[in-house]
């Protein structure tokens, strides 16, 4: 995006619509894009065909009719004889600033936005439409209408359409999970989890170098403490209802939905919050002191204040929202989709080959937590939450689907494979090594690194035994075991000559000649 352009372009007759365009700007200067903010008509209409990134903010004055700075580039726009592919090139958003108490609100956004999709302009989203008599100038995305004597359901629900192809964000496989083994010594500072899932029937297929992508959940105890803070019962259904007519539903949500499912497998209360967020929240608060906060940290100059508060030491939605307790308990449930953002899928390099273990997928996870100055440790949605899964104690089934990952190796049989895998880096490898003594492939090099060799050597056994079978030549670097620290890059110093004959002549020494030295 270094060299991406963005135009903001404004009619404005008050001079509302050129404040919002001129904060547009500033906004986009922050995020280093390079910005431009003009009057409609003080910009040469014609050069319109050569932009390629254009929002338009616009006001509309008496009955409908555009305002003063913008009625020549109107007239233009709107003539006869423009080719429909005018504006083939161009991305665009309109943001209408309008008054709904008028017959025709945001009349001039609205008929701008269908004008520029017949000259051929792409929206990037819909026409955005602010309205002066709403407590917050813009409406909800959604609005949540509470439903009577509905029970919630805990099973995961996704789209009710039967499933076209492979598992998918949207049509996820409820993977049985097999196992959940810790694989670290009991002493050694972090847990990391060997995870094996049951694929069978599920139409997933995957390559060494393949990514699975895991759905999490939020824990019960943070869903508890969200609901008690918010004042929402958990048990409550609801349907969600878009406010505008070519806005669509979240595809993960069901419905009828309950809160429960809402919080605990959809709004990531457990992220850090952006700015954006102390923003909205400000403007719901009923409380002087806490809004006058909030405003300050959705200010430009309460940004380091923001930093020291929020994102140096990793605070959550959940613990704001804990903090600002008047403000929290007056957020309409409406807002709840603006304000909170969405848990996206956790990506984990798969560790298996279906060659090796036919119907099975593995996952190695290393178990996020680590301490910031707040009271509690700061742990990782998606690990913990695997972690937490104890398949002995009843069925557990994981959302997943597979994707292509950015690891290839050689199909030559005779290409010898050179991998560097410290920790739990060393997880594709061991998917493309099963995968490729499967076929046959015995040309396997791998420099493998970690602290302690009793507490983080994953899969030792496995690969001692490769070894002994000559299908793998294994090289290690344990840090810790030595005075002097000792890494993978030094072994591959160490073995300079020998690496290098392989990316030059592409064949496999044989194995007296790796003679360095192991700790």
């Amino acid at each position: 995006m270094s060299s991406a352009r963005l135009l903001v372009l404004f009619g404005s007759q008050t001079g509302t619509a050129e404040d919002m365009a001129e904060r547009l700007g500033r906004e986009a200067r922050r995020r280093r894009l390079d910005c431009r903010v003009l009057a409609l008509d003080s910009y040469p209409v014609v050069n319109l065909i050569n932009e390629s990134l254009v929002i338009f903010v616009c006001a509309t004055t008496g009955q409908g009719d555009p305002p003063d700075n913008m009625k020549n580039f109107w007239r233009f726009l709107f003539r006869k004889n423009l080719p429909p592919t005018s504006l083939c090139q161009m991305d665009f958003a309109v943001l209408g600033l309008g008054d709904s108490s008028y017959a025709k609100f945001n009349f001039v956004a609205k008929k701008l936005h269908r004008r520029l999709l017949q000259l051929g302009g792409c929206a990037l989203l819909p026409a955005c439409l602010g309205d002066d008599q709403h407590e917050l100038g813009l409406p909800s995305k959604f609005t949540l209408q509470f439903l009577q004597e509905v029970s919630r359901t805990e099973e995961w629900c996704g789209p009710t359409t039967d499933p076209q192809g492979p598992p998918s964000e949207l049509q996820p496989f409820l993977a049985p999970m097999v196992s959940n083994q810790r694989v670290t010594g009991p002493s050694h500072f972090q847990d990391v989890r060997l995870i094996e899932f049951d694929i069978a029937g599920s139409g997933i297929s995957f390559a060494a170098g393949d990514v699975v992508l895991i759905q999490p959940e939020n824990s019960a105890s943070h869903v508890q403490q969200f609901c008690q803070v918010l004042g929402l019962d958990p048990d409550w259904c609801f349907t969600l209802q878009p406010r505008e007519p070519d806005v669509c539903c979240p595809a993960r949500l069901p419905q009828p939905c309950s809160v429960h499912h809402l919080v605990s497998r959809y709004l990531d209360i457990t992220s850090v919050p952006r700015r954006s967020f102390f923003e909205l929240l400000a403007g719901l608060s009923p409380d002087e002191l806490e809004q006058e906060k909030l405003l300050e940290f959705s200010s430009a100059q309460g940004q380091e204040g923001l930093y020291d508060y929020c994102s140096r030491p990793r605070r959550t939605i959940l613990e704001v929202l804990c903090d600002f307790p008047h403000t929290a308990g007056a957020v309409p449930p409406d807002y709840l989709l603006d304000l909170i953002p969405p848990i996206r899928p956790r990506a984990f390099s798969i560790t298996s080959s279906l060659l090796a273990l036919p119907g099975r997928l593995q996952i190695l996870v290393a178990v996020v937590q680590y301490w910031t100055r707040l009271k509690e440790p700061r742990r990782g949605l998606c690990s913990c939450w695997l972690a937490s899964l104890d398949p002995g104690q009843g069925p557990i089934r994981v959302p997943l689907w597979v994707r292509p990952g950015g690891l290839t190796f050689p199909k030559m049989p005779d290409t010898p494979v050179v991998m560097v895998g410290p920790g739990t880096g060393v997880a594709p490898f061991r998917a493309a090594i099963q995968e490729r003594v499967a076929q046959g492939q015995t040309g396997n090099l791998l420099f493998f690194g970690c602290r302690h060799r009793d507490q983080d050597f994953y899969w030792e056994a496995e690969w001692r035994e490769l070894e002994r079978r000559g299908c793998l030549t294994l090289v290690t670097a344990f840090s810790r075991e030595q005075e002097q620290k000792v890494y993978v890059q030094q072994r591959l110093r160490e073995l300079g000559p020998l690496v290098w004959e392989l990316l030059d002549r592409r064949a496999m020494p044989s194995p007296c000649q790796l003679t360095s030295p192991r700790p």
